[in-house]
């Protein structure tokens, strides 16, 4: 029986196994991480991760082929391919800082790996890394080989959370790169059979090492990208009356362009765009392209003020001041059908709020009080490193109430914003909500979910993303 191990059971390692486990009966598939808190909620009824089907994938293999466990060095001796999921976080000092990927949890990965290993091992890259990472790896593992050998593959991963299972159970593509030699083409067949047993062969690309490590970055960059050039043309919308909805359905309709990720929003979210594209701006600088590294910058640079942008809009709109008035938060997750908050826009919008005084309620179907206080509390980048290596403020923020649905957020409100397009914020009894809010009640709405048109003839005072000003807000522009 071929045995899989997958260092680190996150929002990657955990789905991927899962499905890999359930699509291959008779491979042994198991799941290592040091922490024993999300060990046990993998092996639990409550999953540490919300994600749609997840639940009914690993309650059908759990215990049969497919096994949590903290006996990491156990079962990475005893795999013959080793996927490595573990944190590749922004570096915050050093080299780098600001940009580069902190490589320090690979490296001790890989490490260990080596130590443990009694036979020849495939290693399958499966963070988000730069280019160039399975060079290092490869360097590390072959220096303290033992006798062993080791193959490194490149196989990155396109989820998308909220549909991560579907997009598992039918790839657009899977990506597998590998070196250019006998032992390397093995491997990358050898990894591919694994995948062949529910993906159709032409769906499987097989490519060189480096080709694999950029894709991933560059897949992320491109859809980043979108979304900041639809954003920056909902600033323009505004500013000339025209309708962002209907800019970017005109736009989509061409073929060349396609209608996927032309929504306007507050901006976006995720753990790998910001982090993937400050890695591909590194990767420039280093390699002598300043102008393609500035050129990617840009996409950073207008979803930093599409955020920036929106809080002034509140404050604007609200008598140029939010000091001491309730704001409710609906939604804060970075996008609907997850509860991953990592770089969610909603963070930088609360602080923005906080520094004015506001005192913020929150809601979110999916995100507890702890991680919404874990993220108003942290630096930027300390996201990214294992849960107990992340400061945590002892007292959380004191201006903010987390609550638990969205008319308890509003009550007594002077204004509510929609930070995520739950599909429940759609259809809320907005009469009620009105009746029960500080007037004038504001409403402003960074993903366009809500009828703008029926919230005015409630008598709501309107804001939403790239769409024509309410009058109201013509008389008060937003600073810069």
């Amino acid at each position: 029986m071929v045995k899989i191990c997958c260092i680190g059971a996150g929002y990657v390692g955990g789905p991927t196994m899962a499905v890999i486990a359930l699509k291959c009966p008779s491979i042994e598939v198991a799941v290592v991480d040091i922490s024993v808190a999300r060990i046990t909620a993998w092996n639990s009824d409550e999953l540490p991760i919300y994600e749609p089907g997840l639940d009914d994938v690993v309650k059908q293999c759990r215990g049969k082929n497919l096994f949590f466990s903290t006996e990491v060095e156990k079962h990475v001796s005893e795999a013959d391919i080793i996927f490595v999921s573990v944190n590749t976080p922004t570096k915050t000092r050093g080299l780098g800082a600001g940009k580069a990927a902190d490589l320090t949890y690979w490296e001790s990965a890989a490490r260990m790996i080596a130590d443990v290993s009694k036979s020849d091992k495939i290693v399958v890259e499966k963070s988000t890394v730069p280019v160039k990472t399975a060079e290092a790896i490869e360097k590390i593992l072959t220096h303290n080989s033992k006798g062993i050998n080791y193959q490194i593959l490149s196989n990155p991963e396109f989820l998308a959370e909220g549909t991560a299972i579907q997009d598992l159970f039918h790839p657009d593509r899977v990506l597998i790169g590998g070196r250019d030699t006998p032992e390397g083409q093995k491997a990358i067949q050898t990894l591919k059979k694994v995948y062949a047993h529910w993906v159709p062969e032409d769906r499987i690309i097989c490519t060189n090492l480096w080709s694999a490590e950029l894709s991933k970055l560059a897949a992320n960059a491109f859809l980043a990208q979108r979304i900041s050039s639809v954003n920056a043309m909902s600033a323009l919308c505004e500013a000339t009356g025209a309708d962002v909805t209907q800019v970017s359905n005109a736009v989509g309709k061409d073929s060349r362009i396609g209608p996927k990720f032309l929504n306007a929003s507050v901006g976006f979210g995720g753990s790998c765009f910001q982090k993937d594209i400050l890695n591909l701006v590194y990767i420039c600088e280093c390699n002598g392209l300043p102008e393609v590294a500035s050129y990617w910058k840009q996409v950073i640079k207008v979803n930093d003020y599409q955020k920036s942008r929106f809080v002034n809009r509140m404050v604007s709109s609200m008598f140029n001041t939010v000091s001491g008035k309730k704001i409710a938060v609906l939604g804060f997750a970075f996008k609907k059908d997850t509860g991953d908050t990592r770089e969610t826009p909603a963070i930088d919008v609360c602080k923005g709020l906080l520094g004015d005084s506001a005192h913020l309620s929150i809601y979110d179907p999916q995100v507890t009080q702890e991680q919404i206080q874990r993220d108003l509390s942290m630096e930027k980048f300390d996201w990214d490193h294992p849960t107990h290596l992340q400061p945590m403020s002892p007292y959380g923020v004191k201006q903010v109430s987390v609550v638990s649905d969205a008319h308890e957020a509003t009550k007594d409100a002077h204004g509510l914003c929609i930070l995520t397009e739950w599909d429940e914020f759609k259809t809320l009894d907005f009469k009620r909500i009105y009746d029960n809010m500080q007037k004038p009640a504001f409403v402003f709405d960074g993903r366009n979910v809500v009828d703008a048109s029926k919230l005015r003839e409630i008598g709501f005072i309107v804001y939403s993303i790239g769409k024509p000003l309410d009058a109201w807000l013509k008389d008060m522009p937003a600073v810069a």
